[in-house]
Order: structure tokens, then C-alpha cells, then sequence
């Protein structure tokens, strides 16, 4: 594999690490745990941890259709990772919190990415690993580039 990653460029690269560090984290979480949760749902559930939001403010701030981020909901409501309840004062909107046990869902998937990141550390380094999560939180002003 080292081969084949030499003559990628940085969007393949960084696409192809992406990939395969959310697989192994789902794999993981699947071979530790009794309920299955998709990586779309995890991302909801990252967007929702501690805040009761409308469902309209999540697939705002989602890269899924409005479609999409309603089947996912929908998928953790019978899962029981939340609750979806009336907004007050409008029967048009509805509000998404997480259950407590999807609370505990989230925080040991918190644990799962910290292991996986120790074993990161232990195989390219620790100062590899602190200088990839700086670049990577840098504002790398993308919306400025031609399309």
C-alpha cells in the first residue's frame, strides 16, 4: 500500500486515510457493541451531543439532503440513540435530543476514536499526530480557491 499512496495527491491521500480511519472505527464500535450505528449517524449525533436542536437547524448543518438527515433521525429515533418532540409554539418544527442512552453510545465511541488514536501515536508518533491535528484545524481558506 505504501507504494501505491506515492503518487497520490493530497485530496486522494487525504480522502483514502479518511475512509479507512472511519471504517476501522466502525468496525470496531460493531465488534464491541450490540446495536449497529452507521457513520452518517454518528455525525448527527456529533452535531447534537448536549443540545436539544430543531430538525430543520440539523439538516441545515449536515452534507445530507433534507431527505437524508430525516431517514437518519428517523433510524436513531428507533434505535433509541433520541427523542424527536414538539417544538413549542409551532406545529411546523420538531426538536432533537439525544436519549441517555445514546449519550453513553456517544461517549464510548469517544473512547473507541481516543484508542484508535493512541494506537496512531504508538505507530507514527506523538509529534506526527499533534502536527497532523494542526494542520488539519488550521483555516486552510478552501471558499477562496477557483472552482
Amino acid at each position: 500500500m505504501k507504494d501505491e499512496l506515492q503518487n497520490r495527491d493530497v485530496i486522494d491521500l487525504l480522502s483514502e486515510r479518511h475512509e479507512l480511519l472511519r471504517r476501522f472505527a466502525e468496525e470496531k464500535w460493531n465488534k464491541h457493541n450490540d446495536i449497529y450505528i452507521s457513520n452518517s449517524e454518528w455525525y448527527i449525533l456529533g452535531i447534537i451531543y448536549r443540545k436539544q436542536l430543531t430538525i430543520s437547524d440539523v439538516a441545515k448543518n449536515v452534507k445530507f439532503s433534507r431527505q437524508a438527515t430525516h431517514k437518519i433521525i428517523k433510524s436513531l429515533e428507533v434505535k433509541g440513540l433520541v427523542t424527536v418532540m414538539s417544538v413549542e409554539h409551532s406545529k411546523k418544527h420538531k426538536a432533537i435530543r439525544m436519549t441517555e442512552f445514546g449519550e453513553e453510545c456517544y461517549k464510548k465511541n469517544q473512547l473507541c476514536k481516543a484508542e484508535i488514536e493512541k494506537q496512531l501515536v504508538n505507530t507514527i508518533g506523538e509529534d506526527q499526530v499533534i502536527r497532523l491535528k494542526n494542520i488539519l484545524k488550521l483555516n486552510w481558506d478552501i471558499e477562496q480557491l477557483e472552482a
